[in-house]
């Protein structure tokens, strides 16, 4: 089985972090998103992977090199011009056989039962309820939990399961076969080349697609999503070892790399800082603090401050007795 993994997008929902960084590529809970999907494949021994590059595809590249190549096999493919997930699953025809492929976008990390997905006898699409499907590719489904119908973000859907990111596929040769369809045809939804629309030309041709309902889908693509799976993400690994910085509290849970000064601060909960930052009198919870990054004098709550930021604040003294609680979330 090979893996493809969708990181082409520019990202636009999270700029201005994405103006110089890849999506799949800012941090979250002290590694970047792409390193999250990467581990859950290799915890269930899947290490052939197809990388679809586009939009600074030379990062993503050079981070799964520097990282993994002594894990995995990996296959980088260029979508350019990128005209959507069906024509990004199309350009990498030349690196798959008959074997199933697992598709997955680079965007989203999913909480599931791996293992019972990658032995599911039929191919399986990860589904979740969500109270707004409109933003979603929508699958509807028989009894059995076979998929009917799949819309790409429907104006008015009919049901409320979003597809998640996630699709374990048989019939390769025949994906690929709907894929190539769909483009010779030009038939765009929402002008791109919907990988829900090769999935529902291959229903049509009597291929069985089962709905898998995932435990939990983090969808990273916006700040509050983001710092949200920070927030659980971090809640799950618990506190780990931390050097101790001088005159500073740590407020777990929360995630410190190495090479970084602390100093006058207060820490947590909910905080993930990249390696070798700098923080002076200053007080995060609920933060992501990216590599190189300099903070002196601030409260921070509910941010993202990318790599090699500066942001310096003024300074206050407080006097504070026992028993006192301060909320600097007003």
């Amino acid at each position: 089985m090979r893996a493809i993994i969708l990181v082409a997008g520019a990202g636009k929902k999270l700029r201005p972090h994405t103006n110089t960084q890849p999506k799949p590529l800012i941090p979250v809970a002290g590694k970047p998103i792409l390193g999250h999907i990467i581990d859950t494949l290799l915890a269930v021994n899947l290490r052939n992977m197809i990388f679809v590059i586009g939009y600074m595809g030379e990062k993503i590249k050079t981070y799964v090199e520097e990282n993994y190549s002594s894990q995995l096999e990996a296959q980088f493919v260029e979508q350019e011009p990128r005209l959507g997930t069906a024509h990004a699953i199309w350009l990498c025809k030349p690196h798959l056989q008959d074997s199933p492929s697992l598709i997955l976008l680079g965007d989203t990390i999913i909480d599931a039962d791996w293992s019972h997905i990658l032995e599911e006898k039929e191919s399986v699409l990860a589904v979740q309820t969500v109270e707004d499907p409109r933003k979603f590719g929508v699958a509807i489904t028989d009894e059995n939990g076979y998929i009917t119908n799949l819309v790409e973000k429907p104006s008015i859907p009919k049901s409320n399961l979003a597809l998640v990111g996630l699709y374990k596929i048989n019939e390769t040769q025949e994906l690929l076969a709907a894929a190539q369809e769909i483009i010779e045809a030009k038939q765009k939804t929402h002008n791109e080349y919907q990988l829900t629309d090769v999935l529902m030309k291959m229903t049509q041709k009597g291929i069985r697609l089962k709905a898998y309902k995932v435990t939990n889908w983090f969808d990273c693509g916006k700040k509050d999503m983001l710092l949200e799976t920070n927030r659980i993400l971090l809640s799950r690994k618990g506190m780990t070892p931390l050097p101790q910085f001088e005159n500073t509290v740590i407020i777990p849970p929360v995630c410190i790399a190495p090479g970084c000064e602390i100093k006058n601060s207060i820490i947590g909960p909910y905080v993930a800082i990249a390696e070798n930052a700098k923080i002076y009198n200053s007080i995060l919870q609920n933060t992501i603090l990216g590599a190189y990054a300099t903070l002196d004098s601030i409260v921070l709550n509910h941010s993202i401050i990318g790599n090699d930021s500066s942001v310096i604040g003024r300074s206050h003294a407080i006097n504070i007795g026992d028993n006192t609680e301060i909320d600097f979330n007003a």
